[in-house]
């Protein structure tokens, strides 16, 4: 095509070509996509020199939290290590540290912001490393499920359970209507918890997390759990439906986690005999009732620090850690491999990469506050209620 001919068409990349591009943002997603400043090459052979100048100048005045999908070149600077939940409670426990730099994505930094001191300033290296599962619910579909629940004439009787992997507007909607957070280690206790305030729930963003606990955990049928679908006219559910469901899932999930199947289950028992299964609870159901142990991230990695020497173990979950953990458990005679033959990254978490780092930390030791992620006052006050009944569940 000639230049003339382009001109003559003016072709425009999309909104949405823009957004992945990170030349744009979305002001109704978690993700920001701005980066101030040049980041240093990739190929830059002082990359890690750098990163660790910048932070022994910073000394304690920076806390730096990794989470298990990052790159390892990323870990090695972490001060702890983590899921997002632990991370953001570490950071609160640092109250002396100016600066977190949370290596995560973007609804991790809000829940550590919320979490720490007024002084305390928390910084993601890249605003482009959202999360898809959060994403997949904003606050104004959320809210106008609950117009659909209401006329339903069933909100009264919902209480909003909302994973940590959500937003911040998320968590706080979640406070204010009564509703608590949960991650994957405690997600049954906050049910039986939100069952005792009231007849259903609603659970947020991510509907394999909550159907596989209603399910499995706490013996409900499938036939108890309905899909609210935000992009379909009354979350293409009736009334009747809405009153005859216990859990109302909202239809989420993780891009990484939502991978795994059936097939990938019976391929890898096929080319590894006597091989356990462990998978990630935020996999669909039917590969978590094909496991052989499901759990949170925390889990996996204890259950594999446990594992005898020589078992095996194929895992469902993202490819940073399972690789991580093959290389740790490798000397002990422990096979571990990824649940499936294809690779999968987090490519949001990925987003946070040595570069992303060095320009951060560099920047902070200039004296020069970058990408800095602040949830608003009321905002916060709502998202924390919620983060606290789930801390005093017992």
């Amino acid at each position: 095509m000639t230049t003339a001919q382009t001109t003559e068409l003016d072709v425009q990349p999309t909104p949405l070509a823009l957004l992945l591009l990170g030349r744009e943002a979305d002001p109704k997603s978690e993700r920001g996509v701005e980066c101030p400043g040049d980041l240093p090459s990739p190929s830059d052979p002082d990359l890690v020199e750098r990163a660790r100048a910048a932070k022994a100048k910073l000394g304690d005045k920076v806390f730096v939290l990794g989470h298990h999908y990052q790159r390892d070149e990323v870990i090695q600077f972490a001060d702890v290590t983590g899921d997002s939940f632990k991370l953001a409670r570490d950071a609160a426990a640092r109250p002396e540290a100016e600066y977190i730099v949370f290596c995560g994505v973007h609804f991790m930094a809000e829940s550590a912001d919320i979490l720490t001191g007024d002084d305390q300033k928390v910084v993601l290296p890249d605003l482009a490393a959202g999360c898809s599962m959060a994403d997949m619910a904003t606050a104004e579909q959320v809210a106008e499920c609950w117009d659909v629940l209401t006329e339903a004439g069933v909100a009264e009787q919902v209480v909003p359970v909302s994973y940590m992997n959500s937003s911040a507007d998320i968590k706080a909607f979640t406070g204010k209507h009564g509703g608590t957070i949960c991650t994957s280690s405690n997600a049954q206790r906050a049910l039986e918890w939100a069952f005792q305030q009231g007849e259903k729930v609603l659970f947020l963003p991510d509907q394999h997390l909550g159907r596989n606990t209603a399910v499995r955990d706490m013996g409900m049928s499938l036939d108890d759990c309905v899909v609210y679908n935000p992009h379909k006219p009354n979350g293409g559910l009736s009334a009747e439906e809405l009153r005859a469901a216990k859990m109302i899932l909202w239809r989420g999930h993780c891009s990484v986690h939502g991978r795994f199947s059936l097939d990938s289950v019976n391929d890898v028992r096929e080319r590894i005999p006597g091989v356990n299964v462990l998978v990630h609870p935020e996999c669909r159901h039917e590969v978590v009732a094909a496991a052989d142990y499901v759990g949170s991230t925390e889990y996996i990695i204890k259950a594999l620090e446990a594992a005898p020497a020589g078992s095996k173990w194929a895992i469902g979950t993202e490819l940073n850690l399972v690789r991580r953990l093959a290389n740790r458990f490798a000397p002990e005679g422990k096979e571990i491999v990824f649940l499936d033959r294809t690779v999968c990254f987090c490519s949001t978490m990925n987003r946070i990469d040595l570069p992303h780092l060095v320009w951060t930390l560099e920047s902070l030791a200039e004296g020069k506050l970058v990408n800095r992620i602040q949830v608003d006052r009321e905002t916060e006050a709502f998202a924390k209620l919620a983060l606290e009944r789930m801390l005093a569940l017992p």
